[in-house]
Formats: C-alpha cells, sequence, structure tokens
C-alpha cells in the first residue's frame, strides 16, 4: 500500500486507526508498504476485515471519514460485512461536486424501495437520511426526464394560531417550516438552478394544506414530516398521485407534534396499506444515522426510555 493511500485511511492524526486499534485492542503496523495486526486472533481477524473494507471505500469514494469507520467496525460486529459491496457507486453529483452515495445498508435498501416501487414510506429517526435521499432521488429522475416536475410538501403542524402572529403572507407565514426543503434543493441542484426552475413552476414546495384537490401526474411527490399529519391528511396526500408519479413520504413517528388527541396518519398507514404492490415501507433504525456518533448514542438512549416506560406514558404518545 503506497504512503499516499494510508495517510487517506489512518485519517487526520491517525485518527482512523486509532479508532481501529482501540476497538479491537490490537495494534496496527505499517513496515515496508504492508500492514501487520497483532493482537486475539479473532480481534485480529475483525480488525482485518475493516481494514480491508476501508481500502475498497477508499478507492471508491477517495477518502475515508470516522463515520465510515464506525460504521465498518459495526458491520464486522454484526457479521455483515461481506454486504458492503452494496454501497459502492453514486447516487447523484451535486451543484457543488460532491457526491451523494449511500452510506449504510438501510440507506441502500430505501434507494432500491424507491426505484421499484411507485411509494415508499421512510420511517426512522433525525440524521439516517431520509428526506436528503429523497430529494437525490427526485432531482436525478428531473434531470433525466422521468418527470416534469418536483412536488415538496410539509403539514404545517403550528398553522392555527401561532402562524397568525408572524408578518407577511400565507407564504411568508408557512416558510420557516418549509426551509429544510429548500437547504436541500440548494445543496444538491445549486440555487440558481433551484430557482430558475421554481420560477417555471416546475419546483413546487408548499404546506400540505395547498394538494388538496389536486391530481398531481409526471410528478416526483415527497411529504416530509408525515408523522404530523393527520390520518385524513394522510389518506388526502395518498389519493394525489397521477400517471407517471412517484411518492415518497417520510417521518420520525417518535417525534409527533400534532396536539394531544390528534392521531398520526403516519402510525396507522402501514396496517392500511402493507399488503399493496407497489407501496414499500422502509424503516430506517439507529445504524443508519450518518450524524455525529452522539446521535446515535441519544436515539438508542431514547429507544431504551421509552421501551422501559411504555405503560407510563400511553396518555402521551398521541
Amino acid at each position: 500500500m503506497d504512503m499516499d493511500k494510508t495517510k487517506l485511511l489512518f485519517g487526520d492524526f491517525d485518527q482512523n486507526l486509532s479508532l481501529i486499534q482501540n476497538e479491537f485492542s490490537v495494534d496496527v503496523i505499517l513496515r515496508d508498504d504492508e500492514l501487520r495486526i497483532i493482537g486475539d486472533d479473532d480481534n485480529a481477524s475483525m480488525a482485518h476485515k475493516v481494514i480491508d473494507m476501508l481500502v475498497k471505500k477508499l478507492d471508491d469514494e477517495g477518502g475515508i471519514s470516522s463515520h465510515t469507520v464506525d460504521y465498518a467496525i459495526r458491520l464486522v460486529r454484526d457479521g455483515e460485512d461481506k454486504k458492503t459491496a452494496e454501497l459502492i457507486g453514486v447516487i447523484i453529483t451535486t451543484a457543488r461536486g460532491k457526491v451523494i452515495r449511500c452510506k449504510t445498508l438501510g440507506q441502500k435498501k430505501y434507494i432500491d424501495a424507491i426505484k421499484n416501487n411507485e411509494v415508499v414510506f421512510a420511517i426512522g429517526p433525525a440524521g439516517t437520511g431520509k428526506t436528503y435521499l429523497a430529494m437525490a432521488m427526485a432531482i436525478k429522475a428531473f434531470k433525466n426526464k422521468e418527470v416534469n416536475r418536483i412536488v415538496l410538501t410539509r403539514p404545517a403542524v403550528e398553522a392555527g394560531e401561532k402562524l397568525g402572529f408572524l408578518p407577511g403572507d400565507l407564504q411568508d407565514k408557512v416558510d420557516p417550516y418549509l426551509r429544510p426543503l429548500y437547504d436541500a434543493l440548494y445543496d444538491i441542484m445549486g440555487v440558481e438552478n433551484f430557482q430558475k426552475n421554481m420560477e417555471k413552476g416546475l419546483i413546487e414546495v408548499a404546506p400540505l394544506a395547498y394538494m388538496r384537490g389536486r391530481t398531481l401526474d409526471d410528478s416526483y411527490i415527497i411529504l416530509d414530516e408525515a408523522q404530523n399529519t393527520t390520518p385524513e391528511q394522510m389518506k388526502m396526500f395518498l389519493t394525489r398521485l397521477g400517471f407517471g408519479s412517484k411518492a415518497i413520504i417520510t417521518g420520525d413517528v417518535t417525534q409527533i407534534d400534532l396536539p394531544r388527541g390528534r392521531f398520526s396518519g403516519l402510525k396507522e398507514v402501514e396496517d392500511i396499506l402493507k399488503d399493496i404492490n407497489g407501496i414499500d415501507f422502509i424503516h430506517l433504525g439507529e445504524k443508519d444515522v450518518v450524524r455525529h456518533k452522539l446521535v446515535q448514542h441519544i436515539i438508542k438512549a431514547y429507544e431504551k426510555y421509552e421501551e422501559e416506560n411504555a405503560g407510563n406514558n400511553e396518555s402521551f404518545i398521541e
């Protein structure tokens, strides 16, 4: 292994190497362009598998992040290291030249579901890439002329009294709820390209209430924060689907902001639609979180707490 590749593999100040050595209690020594792993046989074998995975990722991506190292370690620990070949490949390249790829097996399953179904539900915690990857696939389909427009929507939960106190017209009032969608569009498509297509009506970002009474043909439709829809709103949205269209619904059922007494449409929809061909449900978990490592630990701690206190909190779930 040449020195330039070794530096990229080991990371700044050998941080990637330190993660591997500390995780498996081994020493990794570079001597005469050859890596030697010293330690318990089982641990040395796992460390070797991780390094092999990282070398392949390095050849594909040209760099290694600490998240990639953490995820490789987890896959080896879970005996899923042979599946990493599935993660090689590009979804789309952003306006700034950043390459978007699947970073976890859960994300790869999500992308495959989008390719193979007309309606896909992505349910999971923050940081799993639900919205961003849906946006990337929408823009890719738009660029490839598979659809004529992109429609992005979110429920504005506070569309009652609190929004009424904000200045400006209705669009000004709902824009704060739609800001994360704008941010993703800017990042992937570029501000100028986004604004040009927005002015032409080829990209629409609107609150969910604007979808009522419409039929959307030849469109890529994304419903974000779907845990904050009521059952009636969810049914209304799903019946907007027209010919040549695809719908992606994303949400996190642990972060429902609906008023007490209102049930989330996302929580019941899987029971209603699970047996319909062309509809798929993808559940992402803390393993698929691609933010700071602490976010994974936070999500896991909350899941444990909620499981332990499920009986005490039933009246507060909705």
